[in-house]
């Protein structure tokens, strides 16, 4: 995966800005969403990145290597021939194909993607375009890629690639912060054409019908490059599901947010979110971080709400084996799948901005309501006007909803069903009527503004323009006034896209009480925004008070929430 410190996002931008975009065939859209329907439905993956980093394990020298553990060979700057001796050392005997994708299928995941070659350039097959590979290279002397894929066919599992297009540090590719050793010294092209190209190729043709093909860090990816293994896809599989990351302006079928999840999504666009179980992708003996069930659970909850997809990772050790932490999650996942499938598989985003007690995924008139939090006073307050159809809970068991003012409530048993997620499958007829946020269209007032980003941008409901404040500034202010008294009790706002070290903000939800300011909530973002609630206050005026921020504060929307 991309290393920490190039967010994807923002090494895409500094690989695009000054390209000219290479025009791929145009596809209508009925051709795309027969294309694309299978990976809207399945909206939970498995990731898989394995290779010979595995073997050091994040140790260099006997010495820890700060960093995620693919990325060893480059934060410990690891000379080449130093780094292809742990080739010997790598021989993952217990490596079982059938097990990895039942491990997967019991998660209730529906497709995989594994690391064909990461930015070290070992392949995880058997290529002919380089002696570096898991099959010439080590004792093991099998292809793990071709047994995974007769696993995947028997079991009727979806299977998709990684394969590093640009960054190879020992096949003459190119490597983000530079080369660290004289042997890595090559003609880029000379990389592209005689390793690539006839790398994708051999995947493309010597392992079935693949679904995914997952590119990663577009360093100096060009357009005619990325033109080469563009057209190599096309010809071979043209069904393929190809993500944003291939570089020379090919902007993919689908966004790749890492390591979390949008506020809002990509409305009107595919994505996925990708996201490791610890805090590393590779393999690293050290790394115990490990996120709880109950926060991967609500995170694919979380995903599924806004249209999105979870890739959720494993990283399997030198000996071909998944960590047991990581089975253990994924079988706990399995089992609320089992009872609640129906509430993520084929579901779209929700049609609420915001809900108190948990999320909503829809499948045409059903709302599946997911409750994370079950009320104390046995009611779920739903905030919209509906003629409701039924109400029952997935775990089992009718229940009984009726409209009181502008809340359809539903009437619950005293103890959820489930500690993490209970779900209500809640059918209605017709469209929902759902009260939009109250800063919704307002004109809003700051301290300062940067040209057209105007206050009020933040408040249009388009992502796609932001309030800024003046260039030089490193705080500043966004004010609404609702023009009325109302009662709020949690926000929600989205920062734009910016360069790594201008990203992030400390800030404070203020409200206007008397001829004081009084803070609701604060925090600080790593520059995506930020959801939060807190106890309720009435006011009529609330005001996102930035306090620091390492660029020019900017502000893409703003929306404040009733509880």
């Amino acid at each position: 995966m991309i290393k920490s410190r190039f967010p994807a996002l923002v090494i895409l931008l500094v690989f695009m800005a000054s390209t000219s975009r290479a025009q791929p065939q145009p596809e209508d859209k009925a051709h795309r969403d027969a294309r694309m329907a299978w990976w809207r439905d399945a909206k939970f993956g498995m990731f898989i990145h394995w290779g010979v980093y595995s073997v050091p394990a994040g140790y260099y020298h006997g010495q820890p290597v700060p960093g995620i553990g693919e990325w060893i060979m480059n934060h410990g700057k690891i000379p080449m021939a130093e780094y292809e001796a742990f080739a010997p050392q790598f021989n993952p005997t217990k490596f079982n194909a059938d097990k990895f994708v039942r491990i997967a299928k019991d998660a209730g995941m529906k497709y995989m993607v594994i690391t064909a070659k990461h930015h070290d350039g070992f392949a995880m097959f058997n290529t002919q375009y380089s002696n570096w590979n898991i099959y010439k290279a080590t004792p093991f002397g099998r292809d793990p890629l071709k047994e995974l894929a007769a696993a995947c066919k028997r079991q009727g599992m979806r299977l998709g690639f990684y394969y590093s297009q640009a960054q190879d540090w020992n096949n003459g590719g190119s490597a983000i912060g530079g080369k660290w050793d004289k042997a890595q010294e090559h003609d880029m092209d000379d990389y592209i054409n005689n390793v690539a190209v006839p790398q994708v190729r051999e995947l493309l043709t010597n392992y079935g019908p693949l679904s995914v093909l997952w590119w990663d860090t577009p360093m100096d990816m060009n357009p005619a490059r990325a033109q080469k293994l563009y057209d190599t896809v096309e010809s071979l599989q043209p069904q393929i599901i190809q993500n944003n990351r291939l570089g020379g302006g090919f902007p993919g079928d689908t966004e790749t947010p890492e390591q979390f999840v949008p506020a809002t999504g990509f409305p009107g666009r595919d994505w996925e979110t990708c996201m490791t179980m610890n805090d590393t992708w590779g393999f690293k003996k050290d790394d115990n971080d490990w996120k709880s069930t109950e926060t991967l659970l609500h995170n694919l909850v979380d995903i599924a709400s806004k249209g999105g997809n979870y890739l959720l990772n494993v990283g399997p050790d030198s000996e071909g084996e998944i960590p047991e932490p990581s089975v253990e999650r994924l079988a706990e996942i399995g089992q609320w799948m089992k009872m609640n499938r129906d509430s993520i598989y084929g579901t779209t985003a929700s049609p609420f901005p915001y809900l108190a007690w948990g999320r909503c995924t829809r499948k045409g008139h059903t709302l599946y309501l997911h409750v994370f939090d079950w009320p104390a006073d046995g009611e779920l307050k739903v905030p919209m006007t509906a003629d409701v159809d039924s109400a029952r809970l997935l775990a089992g068991g009718k229940l009984k909803a009726r409209q009181v003012g502008d809340h359809v409530v539903i009437a619950l048993p005293k103890d959820a069903p489930d500690k993490i997620d209970s779900v209500i499958a809640l059918r209605i007829e017709g469209e929902p009527s759902i009260a939009q946020p109250p800063t919704l269209h307002m004109a809003g007032t700051a301290s300062s503004e940067d040209g057209n980003n105007k206050a009020g941008n933040a408040f249009d409901g388009n992502e796609n323009t932001h309030w800024a404040a003046a260039p030089d500034q490193r705080s500043g202010w966004l004010q609404v006034d609702l023009g009325r008294p109302v009662e709020i009790a949690a926000t929600l706002f989205t920062e734009p896209s910016k360069p790594k070290e201008q990203r992030g903000i400390t800030y404070q939800i203020q409200y206007q009480q008397g001829g004081d300011w009084k803070t609701a909530v604060d925090g600080t973002t790593t520059g995506r925004g930020d959801q939060k609630s807190f106890a309720p206050v009435t006011a009529q005026v609330f005001r996102l008070n930035i306090t620091e921020a390492k660029g020019a504060p900017a502000i893409s929307e703003w929306e404040l929430f009733s509880d």
